[in-house]
């Protein structure tokens, strides 16, 4: 909503951080046409995790925005990695896994589920990149006989607008 990258400090009052924008980053994302109900996407989580993985996951967070703030692409593509939540939803997602191998060896700085899914998204340095996981994913899912589309954006540091 408020474009770009942000963080939700407090709810009451409500109080948003801006995060910085690298300028080459791109993301690449791809809309599975299959139903995901963000019921379903909660259902399947646990109600604990193991405290390594919620250190692993603070941690990440903590190194995504030192990288955002820093534009370092090395950190971010080592911060990329959803210890808690994408073990279980990836589940329902068809072809997670491979798509998330594609995107990888394409050179995609990581790759995570969009919300509760079913889309998948990815981080690139560049828009040449972006545009070659475009084409890793479109080659995964044109296999799968599942249709779906293929995005990719600039991060929009400008936020929602009406056209």
């Amino acid at each position: 909503l408020f474009g770009g990258f942000t963080l939700v400090k407090s709810m009451k009052p409500l109080e948003i951080l801006e995060i910085p924008t690298p300028d080459d980053l791109y993301a690449t994302i791809i809309h599975p046409q299959i139903e995901v109900k963000t019921s379903e996407a909660r259902a399947i989580l646990p109600k604990d995790i193991p405290l390594t993985d919620a250190i692993t996951q603070w941690s990440n967070v903590g190194s995504l925005i030192h990288a955002l703030h820093t534009s370092n692409y090395s950190l971010m593509q080592k911060s990329l990695h959803d210890a808690v939540i994408e073990p279980y939803r990836s589940q329902l997602i068809p072809h997670y896994h491979i798509v998330k191998q594609a995107v990888l060896e394409a050179g995609a700085l990581g790759c995570g589920i969009s919300g509760s899914g079913p889309s998948i998204f990815t981080l690139n340095k560049g828009l040449e990149i972006a545009n070659n996981v475009k084409v890793a994913m479109g080659n995964v899912y044109s296999k799968t006989g599942i249709e779906f589309d293929v995005h990719v954006s600039k991060i929009n540091t400008d936020g929602i607008k009406i056209l």
